[in-house]
C-alpha cells in the first residue's frame, strides 16, 4: 500500500507571536517552528496502516528549506522517504493553490491513500485536503478519528455534531484528513534518526503558473484581539428580580439556556 501523508510547519504554538508591519501576518523571522498537530496524527495513523499491510509512507512538505527539519523528523518516526515542494513564499498561497502545488507534486506517485491533517494550527483553513482530493480525483472523508484499513476494503470513523459518529466504507484510493488525538503518536528513536539521514528526499519546484495564480482569497488584516469587560447590575437591588434578568440575559443574549 502507498500512503501519502502531508504535513506542515507552522509556528510553535509556545511562541510569543508580533505581528509584521504590514499587518497581514505575524513575523515569523525569530519564531521556532514545529508539525502542525493533526499532521503529527496523520503520520502516525500512515504508519499504523503501513504496519498492518505493508507498503511505502511518503511524507510530502511544502515551504523553504527550514522544512527540512519535519521531513527528517517524520523519517526518523518511520516513513520511507519523502518530497519537499520548495519555495520561500509559499506558506501565504490560497488553500487552493497550496492543493494544486500538492497535487502537482505528488500525482505521478499514484497513492493508494492519502492522509493528511483536519486542519492546519496557523490558518485553520480546514480545505486544503478537500480541495486536493478532487484536484487528484479522490474520494475523501473528513473528520476521521478511526480507520480500519484492510486489502479488501477501508472504513473509516469521522467525528459528527453533538456527540454522533459515523462510520463509513468507501473505496480506494482515498484522501482522509485526520483528527487530533485518534492514537498515541510514537517518538523517533536513535535507531530512527540514524536511519532517517540515507533515506531520499525528493525536492521539487512548484510551476510559476501556480504560484503566480491570482488568489482566490486573501487576508486583509491581521490583529490581536481586543481585550474588554462590561459590568452590568440586573435588578436593581432585588434578587429575585436580578436572576429572572439574568436567566433571559443568558437565553436572548448569550444563548447557553
Amino acid at each position: 500500500m502507498n500512503i501519502i501523508v502531508l504535513m506542515k510547519q507552522v509556528a510553535n504554538k509556545d511562541a510569543i507571536l508580533r505581528i509584521n508591519k504590514e499587518a497581514t501576518w505575524i513575523e515569523e523571522g525569530d519564531l521556532s517552528f514545529e508539525v502542525s498537530e493533526s499532521d503529527g496524527y496523520a503520520l502516525e495513523e500512515a504508519l499504523r496502516v503501513r504496519e498492518k499491510l505493508q507498503g511505502e509512507v511518503v511524507v510530502c512538505s511544502m515551504g523553504p528549506q527550514r522544512v527540512k527539519s519535519v521531513i527528517k523528523d517524520a523519517l526518523a518516526r518511520g516513513a520511507d522517504r519523502a518530497i519537499h515542494v520548495v519555495g520561500d513564499n509559499l506558506g501565504h498561497l490560497s488553500p487552493y493553490a497550496t492543493a494544486s502545488a500538492l497535487a502537482e507534486a505528488i500525482r505521478d506517485e499514484k497513492p493508494d491513500l492519502v492522509f493528511t491533517g483536519l486542519q492546519s494550527d496557523d490558518y485553520g483553513y480546514g480545505q486544503t485536503g478537500v480541495i486536493l482530493a478532487e484536484l487528484l480525483g479522490l474520494p475523501h472523508a473528513t473528520i476521521v478519528i478511526e480507520v480500519d484499513a484492510s486489502a479488501e476494503r477501508l472504513r473509516v470513523k469521522r467525528e459528527l455534531e453533538s456527540g454522533w459518529y459515523q462510520w463509513y466504507t468507501m473505496p480506494t484510493p482515498a484522501l482522509l484528513t485526520i483528527q487530533s488525538g485518534i492514537s498515541q503518536i510514537r517518538y523517533a528513536t536513535l535507531k530512527g534518526i540514524m536511519a532517517a539521514k540515507k533515506k531520499e528526499v525528493k525536492e521539487v519546484t512548484p510551476s510559476a503558473e501556480i504560484v503566480d495564480r491570482p488568489a482566490h482569497q486573501r487576508i486583509a488584516r491581521v490583529y490581536l484581539p481586543q481585550k474588554s469587560k462590561q459590568t452590568q447590575l440586573l435588578g436593581n437591588g432585588d434578587a429575585k428580580a436580578g436572576a429572572v434578568e439574568l436567566a433571559q440575559k443568558l437565553h436572548t443574549e448569550a444563548r447557553v439556556i
